[in-house]
């Protein structure tokens, strides 16, 4: 089996890495932009078109809103990166909200915002490939036809570029991130120059169509709840943000600084990309609609099941740098390739954060388990196979997903903001230096800012949201909260149940004293070679007593056995047991009960041959029954089952071909690691 996977293994995520090469795998500001970055760069590609297809509910009047929204999404932008500045420097070491709330909050805020976390990871990777899906489709329809497919391709590529390492997937995605970049900000100064100085006039695609409002003449609360709900999606272009926040210990040195200079970039451009986005479209009449079959019209005619809906970025590229142009193919294939790689925020993300609380016992323990390449290889497989489920349920429609995506974005933020608040009261309590304090009361009034927006755009996301699809992510967040905190009493559980008592007269009987007597089993089908060695070491164990035990369903092969047993003068009572039905497991199970019941206070050792084959497939033909008998036996107290390996031919040339691989991973082997170096707590830092 290793050497089926193995070589395949290397193929695809390269040569295992040693531990020592941890700092390595670190990031330069340059790289951790795209890296960590790139889903709320990437949202300006799909954040302004929501916005557009709520307003278009009430009509094309309603559209003169939409540069309000956006001056609206930009404060808030600029405040949750403001406050996650605070955070970056206060607890650098990868809890990220999380650990802000377990540490001021208490471990159910804690485990509310990870689950919240966790939620909006998955949710992450199904918008942003769903997305980047719609935005190819409109070149290649094959991909629009076979959206479901072409998506869980997608995850799938993504998957195997993360299991190669953050520092090899981040340079990989530095480029067409850049590129994205680069196009939107050229895009917007051209469109800006044509607009401005050569007075152009810039129409889209859509520019000549009419929409249909849902619902006309809106007025009073009707367009305020309107208005909330399309700042809500637009809200859209934040997600993400706290991803940074979550990976600073993947940064080179010093960690903070260099985690907030990248916050800062990163929200730079974003606001910069959305708005000018948002007033291109404006600029060029964009028309959208949440059902553009029937509710946009061309010359007084529905467009029908056959229109496929371009995204505004789309439009807007056209309209700029005109169809087809180079410029517009490139940009066109940038934000597609972008969107896919947004989902690496992610694949980043979500294996760190599953590592810590691993650690902190919410999670299995393989989730904090570093694979070949030194990444939490458990949690990327765990991520991509939630998003393929999402992506396969919703059809890979961003448009369905994405109502379920920012409910778990400002829970975290609000959560995080609050716990920020106190871990400042509890500094200011003892810090007497006056520059500290001062430097904390201006953090602490950005944080409060932030708890306030972030609190109130929750209200509002949930307000208008939840019977959109947002009641999905709850119930997400409530099942992860439920399974963390049943894994934890687990753990807790076990740890007790398994702890070493510091008194020893307060350890139990079979912890301490020895058995009376020691029943030695061995297992034995025929006289052969595994057999004569399995005896040998039962012989050397000196037990109490000792006897071969063998199970009739044949009787012709029980007679030989017992034939040959005697001829040969084997010192060791040989005991045969019947069994009517055929079987095996059951009668040595209730054999072996009857010896622990006939005599509690001895110990029952139960003696397997096994062979040692050096092929996968060899696996199927030898020792499926005692498999199945040790894991019956498992379950019966006072038993102990010992298997004795008897190496047949393939092992050794098996053996032979692994030692000609440098590097081999020996079958079995499990590694372990850290989440990070130093993990820092609260008290740690405090500027």
């Amino acid at each position: 089996m290793s050497k089926l996977t193995d070589v395949p293994k290397r193929i695809l995520i390269g040569r295992a890495l040693r531990s020592d090469r941890l700092g390595e795998t670190l990031l330069p500001k340059r790289i951790a932009l795209p890296v960590f970055a790139s889903d709320p760069l990437s949202s300006v590609a799909y954040a302004p078109g929501e916005v557009l297809l709520v307003l278009s509910v009430a009509g094309v009047s309603a559209y003169h809103f939409s540069p309000w929204i956006a001056v609206a999404v930009v404060v808030l932008m600029f405040t949750v990166v403001a406050s996650y500045r605070q955070n970056v420097h206060a607890y650098p070491s990868g809890g990220g909200d999380y650990e802000v709330a377990n540490t001021n909050l208490g471990p159910k805020a804690g485990l509310t915002v990870a689950s919240a976390l966790l939620v909006d990871y998955v949710l992450t990777v199904a918008v942003s490939i769903s997305s980047g899906i719609e935005n190819l489709g409109s070149a290649i329809p094959f991909v629009v036809e076979h959206k479901v497919l072409c998506a869980s391709a997608v995850i799938l590529l993504l998957t195997l570029m993360n299991l190669r390492g953050v520092r090899e997937s981040g340079t990989l995605f530095a480029i067409p991130t850049y590129v994205f970049v680069a196009g939107v900000f050229i895009m917007i100064a051209w469109g800006a120059f044509r607009g401005l100085v050569l007075d152009d006039t810039m129409r889209s695609p859509t520019a000549d169509y009419e929409i249909e409002p849902e619902h006309g003449g809106l007025a009073g609360f009707a367009i305020v709840f309107l208005l909330l709900r399309a700042f809500s999606s637009g809200c859209a272009a934040l997600t993400g943000v706290e991803a940074i926040s979550n990976g600073v210990p993947a940064f080179r040195r010093p960690k903070s600084k260099n985690a907030g200079n990248t916050l800062a970039m990163m929200g730079l451009l974003a606001v910069t990309m959305f708005c000018g986005i948002i007033a291109l479209a404006a600029a060029t009449d964009v028309r959208m609609s949440e059902n553009p079959a029937t509710d946009l019209f061309h010359n007084g005619v529905p467009l029908g099941a056959d229109y496929v809906q371009h995204p505004v970025i789309s439009q807007v590229a056209e309209a700029v740098f005109g169809e087809g142009s180079f410029l517009f193919v490139v940009l066109a294939a940038a934000t597609a390739l972008v969107l896919f790689l947004a989902a690496n925020t992610a694949y980043n993300g979500f294996p760190l954060l599953g590592s810590i609380l691993a650690q902190d016992r919410y999670l299995p323990r393989q989730l904090h388990t570093r694979g070949d390449r030194l990444a939490f290889s458990n949690g990327i497989v765990l991520l991509a196979g939630a998003a393929m489920l999402l992506v396969f349920v919703y059809d890979a429609d961003s448009t369905r997903l994405i109502q379920l995506y920012i409910v778990g974005v400002f829970v975290s933020f609000t959560l995080s903001q609050i716990g920020m608040v106190r871990h400042w009261n509890r500094h200011l309590a003892t810090e007497r230096d006056q520059a500290k304090r001062r430097r904390m009361i201006r953090s602490r009034a950005i944080n409060t800012f932030g708890a306030f927006f972030t609190g109130l755009v929750l209200v509002v996301v949930l307000a208008t949201k939840f019977t959109h699809g947002a009641w999905v992510a709850l119930l997400g967040m409530c099942i992860f909260f439920a399974t963390m905190t049943a894994i934890r009493k687990h753990y807790d559980r076990v740890a007790e149940e398994i702890a070493a008592p510091e008194d020893p007269d307060e350890a139990q009987p079979d912890d301490m004293v020895r058995p009376s007597r020691v029943h030695s089993v061995v297992l034995i089908s025929k006289i052969h070679r595994p057999t004569l060695r399995a005896l040998a070491y039962a012989k050397l164990m000196r037990s109490d007593t000792l006897e071969a035990l063998s199970v009739n369903v044949d009787p012709a092969e029980t007679k030989a056995l017992r034939a040959e047993w005697e001829r040969r003068g084997i010192a060791v009572p040989l005991k045969v047991l019947d069994s009517p039905y055929r079987e095996i497991t059951r009668p040595v199970i209730e054999y072996v009960k009857s010896l622990r019941k006939e005599s509690p206070r001895d110990a029952v050792s139960v003696i397997i041959p096994e062979y040692v084959v050096g092929h996968w497939y060899e696996h199927l033909l030898h020792n499926q029954s005692a498999l199945r008998l040790k894991g019956r036996l498992l379950f019966t107290p006072g038993v102990m089952v010992t298997s004795v390996p008897y190496q047949l031919q393939s092992s050794e040339a098996a053996k032979r071909r692994a030692r000609k691989r440098q590097n081999w991973s020996a079958p079995g082997a499990v590694r372990r690691g850290p989440a990070q170096h130093g993990r820092a707590k609260d008290s740690s830092s405090s500027t």
